[in-house]
């Protein structure tokens, strides 16, 4: 199976900065995407942005010029640095993993949600 260990989230005033973390381990074959999703009180859960196995990141409208996702691929980790945040960012923030997994039944395509990091943005 595969864990994910997500750190990083806080409370910062607006205007501020957070940095997440996700580290993925197990038994991991292939990362087919990796990234970030958050759920603000009262609506869905939402892309923030993500890695495709190509190299490829997707970023909510909502985020971009602010927010940057990174990763570390020999620690199968992302990192999202969060720039000029605002209020409208409070979320529970989860990381999250499609991909190939080893298994006693062999090789499958799972995917995995962290704990969630909760984000709380002062105006």
């Amino acid at each position: 199976q595969v864990q994910l260990v997500e750190s990083g989230g806080g409370l910062v005033q607006a205007g501020g900065s957070l940095r997440l973390s996700c580290a993925a381990s197990g038994s991991i074959r292939s990362i087919n995407t990796m990234g970030w999703y958050r759920q603000a009180p009262g609506k869905q859960r939402e892309l923030v942005a993500d890695f495709t196995n190509g190299g490829t990141t997707n970023y909510v409208d909502s985020v971009k010029g602010r927010f940057t996702i990174s990763r570390d691929n020999a620690k199968n980790t992302v990192y999202l640095q969060m720039n000029s945040l605002k209020p409208e960012d409070t979320a529970v923030y989860y990381c999250n993993f499609k991909g190939l997994v080893r298994a006693e039944i062999g090789i499958r395509y799972l995917e995995i949600w962290g704990q969630g990091t909760l984000v709380t943005v002062s105006s």
